[in-house]
């Protein structure tokens, strides 16, 4: 099932990116690679790279740590809910 990221991914991620993608850079000018188009996108795609498994980090961090998350109610569970209460009530 397809989530949103949390806060901390977002975060942390982005921190991420731009991190790596200075030292990509610097290291490929130590290298004496020329900048271009392919250059660019090598670093692009590497800190991109770089990026995704460190908010995958962070989620499965944040997910150790928390536990579990409850799922959301429908308004078929709250109505089911409210029938139970009902009968159980005097």
């Amino acid at each position: 099932m397809l989530t949103l990221p949390s806060m901390w991914n977002l975060i942390i991620s982005t921190l991420v990116f731009f991190i790596s993608a200075w030292y990509i850079n610097r290291y490929l000018n130590e290298q004496g690679i020329p900048k271009g188009m392919t250059r660019g996108i090598l670093v692009f795609v590497l800190a991109s790279l770089a990026a995704w498994g460190a908010g995958a980090a962070a989620d499965w961090a944040q997910g150790t740590l928390e536990g579990p998350q409850p799922e959301a109610q429908t308004t078929e569970d709250l109505e089911r809910m409210m029938k139970e209460l009902g009968k159980t009530q005097p």
